[in-house]
């Protein structure tokens, strides 16, 4: 999850089962993206969807070949006990709950 405005560093490129241009902002998402390209139980995908009651974006929302939703949120390893990113998660996937939304998961780097 990033704010709907974030300032960093973005990658942007062209894959065939993303919706618009696909841009990432770190090499997690860049390879998450890579994968879900490649995966063929995914139809398409958005990165950074905006949550329409929040300040923030979800990095990714796939629709699947069988017709259910898939939503990931990517999270460097050492980030995952900060505080702010364990509330920004649970924004993300109490929003998601909300939206009918079960297949919710967080994508995390090796060590």
């Amino acid at each position: 999850m990033r704010k709907k405005n974030y300032k960093g560093r973005c990658e942007k490129r062209v894959l065939s089962k993303c919706i618009g241009i696909c841009r990432t902002y770190d090499a997690l998402q860049y390879a998450y993206a890579d994968l879900l390209e490649e995966n063929e139980g995914v139809k398409e995908f958005q990165c950074n969807v905006a949550l329409s009651t929040e300040e923030y974006t979800t990095d990714f929302f796939c629709e699947m070949e069988n017709g259910d939703v898939m939503v990931r949120e990517c999270v460097l390893r050492k980030h995952l006990t900060k505080p702010m990113t364990v509330k920004l998660l649970d924004i993300s996937r109490e929003y998601w709950l909300k939206h009918g939304v079960n297949d919710w998961g967080v994508v995390i780097d090796e060590e």
